[in-house]
């Protein structure tokens, strides 16, 4: 494979590389990036960026601008993940129980990465808005950097941001308009009943026999109720009751997930939920009570940017290997709350095959240094494509 890469961004490989190591190496978790944080604004400023920090606790950004014209973001997420690393690398985790098992480690070696370059060259006419986001795993520090004022403070026309993806080549990239990640809530539901013994159950009301047909009918909410073209899931992952072999309990607690890709689906899946688990334990003689808790919206972009990002990531590795129809993840990703503010395009980036655990989220991963340059180059080029001097 024959890659374009950006001259200058190809001689900064090795010095991305040992960041990356430096930052892999020392693994921070949501809202507890002081180290991590502290060299990004470190390197920001040795750049020659004007570098604000405090935004949601331990987010950076840096602001590079080049004349007047349009102002754009790019946003890496700096956050590591509860996991004891297992890679036996050189520069493995250093903190028990923490590793950047997602790459976030490499996605903040890039965007600095560009920042340098194009702090260096300046080939475009705009604003830059580098933000470098803390706890994008499960505690939404996107949405605390916008609730905050994230473009109140620093104005851009557009947002972008990029995920490496195990699974795809070195090279490659994937992006779509529309939905690419899932919306991601979670519950909590209680059925009561009334406990007895477990040889005279007619003297009680079970609440695990009705808690059983809640279970099977909140499945045919996505196979009988949703259009076939959408796409749902509604998974119970936790079942607690009952604390001896002979009792039936008063009550039960489940607990799981659903995600979605579109508000009208979401919004039909938590009505249906309640109203079927409602009626079920009516018919048992149990209550029925459920607890929502929404957490990330779905990761949507939008149509003009995408198509944008795509010329961009093309530039760098070729048409033929940008993928504009990959399958939709059912993860979920809180860069959605940046692009329910602000138009803008999430890409996925190619992080090699994935062999022997190196896949998202798993003890074995470690991020593919041979894709800091081409992550990086792909941030130079959109920029220079968006804001042509």
């Amino acid at each position: 494979m024959t890659l374009n890469l950006v001259p200058g961004v190809e001689a900064l490989v090795d010095e991305m590389t040992a960041w990356r190591r430096d930052i892999h190496a020392h693994p921070e978790t949501a809202y507890e990036e002081t180290r991590t944080a502290a060299l990004v604004a470190d390197k920001l400023a040795s750049f020659g960026l004007e570098v604000h920090t405090g935004l949601a606790k331990t987010g950076v950004v840096g602001v590079l601008k080049n004349g007047d014209g349009p102002a754009i973001g790019l946003r890496a997420d700096m956050d590591a993940l509860f996991i004891d690393e297992k890679t036996g690398l050189d520069y493995a985790s250093t903190h028990p129980g923490k590793m950047h098992a997602c790459g976030h480690d490499g996605h903040t070696a890039m965007l600095l990465g560009a920042a340098k370059h194009l702090s260096d060259e300046r080939n475009f006419k705009g604003t830059v808005v580098f933000v470098f986001q803390p706890a994008e795993e499960g505690e939404g520090g996107a949405k605390v950097m916008v609730e905050e004022g994230l473009f109140d403070k620093f104005p851009v026309d557009a947002v972008y941001g990029l995920h490496n993806w195990p699974g795809m080549d070195i090279g490659t990239f994937a992006v779509k308009a529309g939905p690419i990640m899932a919306a991601y809530d979670s519950f909590e539901a209680r059925i009561t009943g009334h406990g007895a013994h477990g040889g005279m159950p007619h003297l009680g009301v079970d609440p695990v026999v009705a808690a059983a047909h809640v279970i099977g009918a909140w499945q045919s909410i996505v196979s009988r109720t949703i259009n076939p073209q959408d796409a749902a899931v509604i998974s119970v992952t936790q079942l607690e009751a009952g604390d001896a072999f002979n009792v039936i309990p008063d009550t039960v607690l489940l607990k799981g997930a659903v995600r979605s890709f579109t508000s009208e689906v979401r919004d039909h899946v938590w009505k249906r939920m309640a109203e079927l688990a409602e009626g079920i334990c009516q018919g048992f003689g149990a209550e029925f009570e459920l607890s929502l808790h929404r957490s990330y919206p779905a990761t949507s972009n939008s149509d003009t940017e995408a198509g944008l990002a795509a010329m961009a990531a093309a530039d760098v590795v070729g048409h033929h290997n940008v993928d504009h129809h990959p399958t939709p993840s059912m993860g979920a990703e809180d860069f959605a709350y940046m692009l329910n503010a602000r138009p803008g395009c999430y890409v996925w980036m190619g992080n090699g095959p994935g062999e022997g655990g190196c896949l998202l989220h798993n003890p074995h991963y470690d991020f593919n240094d041979r894709a800091l340059g081409v992550g990086a180059s792909y941030w130079v080029r959109l920029v220079e494509s968006l804001l042509p001097v």
